[in-house]
């Protein structure tokens, strides 16, 4: 009776695997036909964009969050930062009297993310970051950092996910610490959150899918600036500072949407 007792977790955890597995493997089948559908891919990206605009009218601002449309003038164009699952709401939530360009993933999957964005009137670039300068070639990152800087030559903001995919979440990459340096215009961190949410847990980056009819946080931290003669230790030193304040700003969007004082 014993062992069979102990034995329960066990073939609950290992049925909950199989479960997780059979999911991933459903998901590689159906992505391919989905990726080379335009048509399903117009359907669902209009049914996303409908869905944001719906959490946007339903989540008024809550008490103390910022307004985007008055942010740092004097300091654009920026650079956006944000985190991996937390920045879907930006493109519904985003002022777009001054024009944007994204950074956006070279996979598949972000396929459906650059075509939404493109929907609010955002242009992308496609390419990802990385710690490594030849992984980041690869990935087409050196060229997308090429489109950024031009974009914020000719006036625009540029938008990038601080942290690299399937890397340590939370934490920046040197990417985006590179293309401050080269283009000299400031680190702008942004974190937006609404208080009615679901976490995806098992997700490398804990995706956070919101919900309507709750209020929206949203907090932004103060302006970082790169040197153009920055040496390694100065890069590293200002990557370290904005996975701060990014963290910072992300604890303070979720009090603020939550009502926590």
């Amino acid at each position: 009776m014993t062992d069979k007792i102990a034995a329960q977790p066990v073939a609950r955890h290992s049925s909950g695997k199989r479960s997780g597995r059979r999911s991933k493997s459903l998901w590689a089948r159906v992505r391919k036909p989905l990726a080379s559908s335009r048509l399903a891919k117009a359907v669902i990206t209009s049914l996303i964009s409908q869905g944001l605009r719906l959490i946007r009218m339903t989540n008024p601002l809550a008490s103390g969050s910022v307004d985007l449309r008055n942010v740092y003038e004097d300091e654009q164009p920026a650079i956006i930062a944000m985190w991996h699952g937390q920045h879907l709401l930006a493109p519904v939530y985003y002022p777009h009297k001054r024009g944007m360009v994204a950074m956006v993933s070279r996979s598949a999957d972000a396929e459906l993310n650059a075509m939404t964005m493109q929907k609010f009137g955002i242009d992308t670039v496609r390419g990802s970051g990385g710690r490594n300068p030849g992984r980041q070639r690869q990935k087409g990152g050196a060229r997308a950092l090429v489109a950024l800087k031009k974009a914020l030559d000719t006036g625009k903001n540029v938008g990038m996910i601080a942290d690299i995919p399937h890397g340590t979440p939370r934490d920046a990459g040197m990417g985006i610490i590179l293309l401050a340096r080269i283009s000299g215009r400031p680190i702008i961190s942004v974190a937006i959150t609404t208080s009615r949410r679901r976490i995806l847990e098992k997700s490398w980056d804990k995706t956070t899918i919101s919900l309507p009819f709750g209020r929206s946080g949203i907090a932004v931290g103060e302006p970082i600036y790169v040197d153009k003669d920055a040496d390694d230790a100065q890069m590293e030193s200002k990557r370290q500072q904005l996975t701060q304040t990014l963290n910072a700003i992300t604890a303070r969007a979720y009090a603020l949407a939550d009502g926590v004082k």
